[in-house]
């Protein structure tokens, strides 16, 4: 055995980038080798054939194995450009007799207990997940390999290319990955060990490259998947949200950890290079409507700054007639390890990988929808927790709209006559012009809403503007939703975006707004924006913009009620703590005044759920 690492690369393979080709500006970063590498917990290079018994465990306090379990090591698969791409392989015992499905975690975040990412560094109070629920195994935001060996499924844990001692360099999805992962799947269900099944599973990363195959590709064997949380279109979603540089801090932080032989494409790099949508942001775009012929279990929640719009429109707009949504009322690191969900999870890989004939398809309701009661910050509402539904966006949907009024504070029903305004400091981490809504009955908002705001700025040709919705208390308290069970009041634990729920967000810059493309929008209120041009405001000039926020889905007690907030920066918390902004991360200058009344229709429209 050796732990220094793999040989020279094979003798066919050239690290020709593709991404090169087509975007020669493109940025690639220089990361740390694995072994050199401070952050990526380093594993050793260790080739070879485990066998851990039923009740052993990688050490004191974390989960037993329940089953004999073969651990194929640092396992090399070699990809059709001669790539040599590693792999952890977790599989039953009797898999050598009997065959099994191969369950598909795909990252670069590293293969078995390697990445900087970890849930203990992550999240307070560990995402809620107990040490003794994992074995220290795990691939980040993956499934537990113990788990899953119980369960009668081999887990197949990539290090994707570029990452570890995985050849070539590390690139964000694109036709490269989809390849990848097609050659990984073929030499899967070559081996004697496999029934000739495959699935994919997981969160994020973990998530976004299975969509990103099914978008480009199809393989026979591939029978299922679980994208539980995750974005299409790295433009609108991840990077440039709004037109505007989104979690800056916390895409280096993600980036920074990563480690392997060559390099990695700078993708945050490149909205300084392309800050408009263009053929390179259209390139790393996931086509989610050329999913058509698999199967999907598609997850989402609220609390995410990344993956909310994208987990609920994977369910909308795929075109696969076997799909499921769940939408949960967790994080998604949280959820992912639930009991009661990985037996739901076994109950739709059974029935797909292994043919069983459970009634799935007859029993799962299409959608499980989740809305927050935030009662664990004072309020009365009950969390309704994932309720049967038969669509998203609910059919039985009233979309109601209401008048800022800048010299009360609040939203009325009623168009204002007379015009009045409120200023507030753009760049600044704080500053907000605020209205209230309070709800005389049992009220929920559950779909897609809109911010019209007029808005104007004295000291400079563009601004940016952020709209929030946050739920309050019937004395007008902000209320926070707890992501997961803590063992402390919500008080007590850390104001994290990991830990909390605020409410939903939307962004936009304003020399974007003429980029506006109703026939690409798929309501009147969750609106599509091209970005692919700039159009400058002369100081002073009273601007309309039309601000889509991503899904809400929140349930109130009377009395209880909203307040729209309205600012120049992301009014949310920080996904962890060292993504603390000790400045605002906008291109504002100066003030800015949000007008009312009168000629100046600046609404709210919330989607209503009827009962």
């Amino acid at each position: 055995m050796s732990s220094c690492g793999p040989p020279p690369p094979h003798p066919s393979f050239k690290s020709e980038l593709r991404i090169k080709k087509l975007f020669p500006d493109v940025v690639i970063r220089k990361i740390d080798t694995a072994p050199e590498s401070k952050t990526f917990n380093y594993q050793g290079f260790q080739p070879g054939k485990q066998i851990l018994k039923a009740g052993f465990s990688k050490e004191p306090g974390k989960r037993k194995f329940g089953v004999d379990t073969i651990f194929d090591r640092d396992t090399e698969i070699i990809v059709r450009d001669g790539a040599r791409l590693y792999t952890d392989i977790f599989r039953p015992a009797t898999s050598e007799t009997v065959p099994v499905p191969a369950v598909i975690p795909w990252s670069p975040y590293g293969k078995t207990g390697t990445g900087p990412q970890s849930y203990d560094y992550m999240a307070p109070f560990r995402v809620g997940i107990p040490h003794e629920r994992t074995t220290g195994y795990e691939k980040f935001e993956g499934p537990d390999p113990a788990e899953w060996s119980e369960r009668g499924y081999a887990v197949i844990n990539m290090d994707a290319r570029g990452a570890g001692h995985s050849d070539g360099i590390i690139t964000y999805f694109g036709d490269q990955e989809a390849e990848d992962i097609y050659d990984v799947i073929e030499w899967l269900i070559k081996q004697k060990w496999c029934n000739g099944s495959v699935v994919m599973m997981g969160n994020s990363w973990l998530s976004l490259s299975q969509i990103n195959f099914a978008s480009r590709m199809k393989h026979p064997a591939l029978k299922a998947l679980a994208p539980w949380e995750s974005f299409n279109d790295f433009y609108r979603h991840g990077f440039n949200r709004g037109g505007r540089p989104h979690l800056r801090k916390f895409h280096a932080m993600i980036s920074g950890g990563m480690a392997g032989p060559e390099g990695s494409e700078d993708v945050f790099a490149m909205t300084a290079h392309r800050p408009l949508y263009d053929d390179y942001w259209e390139e790393k775009r996931i086509a989610i409507e050329n999913i058509d012929d698999i199967p999907v279990y598609a997850l989402a929640s609220y609390s995410s700054m990344l993956h909310t719009y994208g987990s609920f429109a994977l369910f909308r707009d795929s075109k696969t007639k076997q799909k499921w949504l769940r939408v949960h009322p967790y994080q998604e690191w949280h959820d992912i390890y639930r009991d009661d969900m990985n037996d739901d999870l076994q109950k739709y890989f059974d029935h797909y990988a292994k043919g069983i004939n459970n009634g799935w398809e007859d029993t799962t309701p299409p959608v499980r929808l989740s809305l927050l009661g935030f009662e664990s910050g004072g309020g009365i509402a009950q969390t309704v927790i994932e309720r049967p539904e038969t669509s998203w966006p609910l059919e039985r949907e009233e979309l109601r709209t209401f008048y800022l009024d800048a010299s009360s504070g609040k939203l009325v029903k009623d168009r204002l006559t007379s015009e009045s305004s409120t200023t507030y400091e753009a760049h600044h981490l704080t500053d907000t012009a605020n209205f209230t809504l309070y709800f005389e009955e049992q009220t929920e908002l559950a779909g897609y809403s809109k911010a019209t705001v007029w808005v104007s700025t004295p000291d400079h040709d563009d601004m940016d503007v952020a709209v929030q919705i946050r739920k309050i208390d019937a004395q007008g308290k902000l209320l926070k939703h707890l992501n997961y069970p803590c063992p402390v009041p919500e008080s007590e634990v850390p104001d994290l975006n990991t830990a909390k729920t605020l409410g939903p967000q939307g962004f936009l810059r304003a020399s974007h707004r003429g980029t506006l493309d109703r026939s690409q929008s798929s309501s009147d209120v969750d609106l599509f924006y091209t970005h692919r041009f700039s159009e400058k405001i002369k100081p002073g000039t009273k601007v309309r913009l039309e601000i889509p926020l991503w899904p809400i889905g929140m349930v109130f007690a009377p009395g209880e009620g909203i307040m729209l907030r309205v600012s120049g920066h992301d009014m949310c918390l920080p996904e962890i703590a060292v993504c603390t902004l000790d400045e605002p991360d906008d291109e504002n200058v100066g003030k800015t005044t949000l007008h009312t009344g009168g000629e100046y229709d600046s609404t709210l429209t919330l989607p209503f759920i009827l009962g």
